[in-house]
């Protein structure tokens, strides 16, 4: 508990003097029906179908970056990352989803444990309703990953002959500049719909008395406000994770540790990946390579794609991909990543991960590291001299060549190394001495919060949507969260 109220403390850097808002704060009190934390995908769903069904309620939103339209990256002019306080990349209405490739995995099988929760079937339907949505706002009509079934039997087979798992997921690729363009247009219909939006605010806590979820003290501007609430939905993010499981330490929201993933960031050429990307844009693989027997798998793969660098709190930088619908580089990336599951008496899997990450962001002087899977197990460490004389260039102009060995922990590189020895039975050449592996990327969705199937925590009218609360993964399964209980709420009236 000690580490919670640690963690609690550090939160006061972010609110005005005066101190922590524990009463009434000094502010003015705004009152609403619904209130939503985070403008991220699960919160907007949840808005667009309170609104699609009639509902008359005061939806008001708290989102700690910008509005869609005023979110920029100055590293786009810089070349470098100049670590803004509120990344443009990872806040701001949409989240991460407006800056990321835009994928929607159309598969109940991808994007985390909600069919647990909810069921499988109910799953699916929601994503096939979920998707309507995204087409009417403009979402690319064509579906990559199901157009050759003979090619994608030949994939399995090779998948099979080496241990691995090829999991079946058609998805609508949207595209970064493209799904920043339907995420406008989803803000402006909220907005023209009374949405009330509140931006480069955040919230300082949640008020909650008697095991009940009134509302929230949030900082507006300089202001420190209190918004009553009827209705508390929590939708913050993977960025999010570790102040909800602040929360929930505070408030006594039940939640248990889950699982965090911990990887690199792995890019090679277009030749090599070639069959993969242009018969099932991504390959979703998952194995259990020794000794470990770690769920290793693969994430986000961008063809002709760029490596980004995203800021997060305490300055925690980590590694994604992008891939955009024209803008194309020679190169693919994708993510592979280690599952790791902690047991009692450990309950701290968010912070292991992130200290996994500040020791990597040291080596590289707050810059992604780099290094080539040949060096890795040569044992040395990668020079820039040496990324000059490849043919796998890092579109990541500003990445540090080095050793991401002296900061991962033994048993997820040696597991990832056995994984791409694995990989490359299908992709030959994937193993190869110049491919491309940056450290870190971490994935913060570990504090599980548990939940009836009504989407209702343990405290009454508060509800917890998207990655942050460790039910989900991804841009359509956390939209699909949002419009689940959206339903969920007009049945209460």
């Amino acid at each position: 508990m000690l580490f919670f109220e640690f963690l609690y403390d550090i939160m006061d850097w972010c609110v005005p003097e005066g101190g922590r808002a524990k009463d009434e704060p000094k502010g003015k009190t705004m009152k609403t029906d619904i209130l939503i934390i985070g403008a991220g995908p699960a919160g907007i769903f949840t808005a667009l179908e309170l609104i699609k069904n009639g509902c008359k309620d005061k939806i008001t939103f708290i989102e700690k970056g910008a509005a869609i339209e005023k979110r920029a990256c100055p590293k786009s002019k810089t070349g470098v990352c100049v670590n803004c306080k509120n990344c443009a990349i990872t806040t701001g209405f949409s989240g991460a989803g407006a800056f990321s490739d835009g994928k929607l995995s159309l598969s109940a099988d991808v994007g985390g444990d909600l069919p647990d929760l909810i069921g499988y079937e109910t799953v699916q339907d929601l994503i096939d309703y979920t998707d309507k949505i995204y087409l009417d706002f403009g979402a690319d009509k064509h579906i990559e990953g199901v157009e050759h079934p003979e090619e994608i039997k030949a994939i399995r087979r090779k998948a099979i002959q080496a241990g691995l798992k090829l999991v079946d997921c058609p998805i609508r690729h949207m595209g970064t500049e493209k799904a920043q363009k339907i995420y406008y247009d989803i803000e402006q219909y909220l907005l023209d719909n009374g949405v009330e939006m509140h931006f480069n605010a955040e919230c300082l806590d949640l008020i909650i008395e008697d095991e009940t979820c009134k509302g929230a003290d949030v900082k507006i501007g300089n202001n420190v406000e209190r918004i009553q609430a009827r209705e508390v939905i929590v939708a913050t993010g993977r960025r999010g994770a570790l102040w909800l499981e602040v929360m929930c330490a505070k408030h006594g929201i039940l939640h248990q540790p889950g699982t965090v993933d911990i990887g690199v960031r792995v890019e090679c050429r277009n030749e090599i990946m070639e069959e993969i990307n242009s018969v099932l844009y991504e390959a979703k693989l998952i194995g259990y390579p020794k000794p470990f027997k770690n769920k290793v798998r693969t994430f986000c793969q961008n063809p002709g794609g760029f490596v980004s660098q995203e800021n997060y709190d305490e300055n925690l930088a980590v590694v994604n991909g992008h891939s955009y619908k024209e803008l194309k580089s020679p190169n693919t990336n994708l993510a592979i990543l280690c599952s790791h599951n902690f047991t009692h008496p450990f309950n701290q899997p968010i912070e292991y991960a992130k200290k996994v990450g500040e020791l990597t962001n040291m080596l590289g002087d707050g810059k992604m590291l780099v290094q080539r899977y040949g060096d890795i197990l040569d044992g040395k460490r990668t020079w820039a001299k040496e990324l000059e004389n490849s043919n796998v260039r890092p579109t990541l102009k500003d990445a540090v060549a080095g050793d991401i060995t002296a900061a991962m922990p033994y048993r997820a590189m040696l597991s990832i190394i056995n994984f791409i020895k694995s990989v490359d039975v299908i992709v030959p050449g994937f193993a190869a001495g110049e491919t491309l592996l940056y450290s870190p990327e971490l994935k913060f969705y570990s504090n599980k919060i548990k939940m009836d199937e009504d989407l209702s925590t343990s405290i009454a009218h508060l509800h917890c949507l998207g990655d942050s609360t460790g039910w989900t993964r991804g841009l359509m399964m956390a939209s699909v969260m949002g419009v689940y209980l959206a339903r969920h709420l007009c049945k209460r009236g």
